[in-house]
């Protein structure tokens, strides 16, 4: 069985809401898409642009600095110049807290 980590609250991520986590020296960028959760490396893989910063539409995310985007429900890589993917969290809302595997 895998071990299951606290990432936030439900409370704490509204929905439109973005949060950046720290897990094990791991930055993860929680999203809340119409009640839906979404948790990423919030590392760019072309830069390493932080994409908490970025901007959604639906649910895919921008990289702030140079315009690659990404599926939140995937992780693929959706548009240059990221040429890979980035690593995607399988959430689970258990009552009020929001954990990842």
């Amino acid at each position: 069985m895998t071990d299951l980590r606290t990432l936030a609250r439900v409370a704490d991520v509204p929905p439109g809401a973005v949060r950046r986590v720290e897990l094990d020296g791991r930055h993860i960028a929680l999203f809340n898409i119409e009640g839906c959760f979404y948790a990423v490396e919030d590392n760019c893989t072309h830069r390493g642009g932080p994409l908490s910063q970025g901007q959604v539409s639906g649910t895919a995310v921008m990289c702030p600095w140079h315009g690659a985007q990404f599926d939140l429900a995937t992780g693929n890589a959706m548009r240059p110049p990221a040429s890979r993917g980035v690593t995607v969290y399988r959430v689970i809302v258990d009552g009020g807290d929001i954990k990842i595997e």
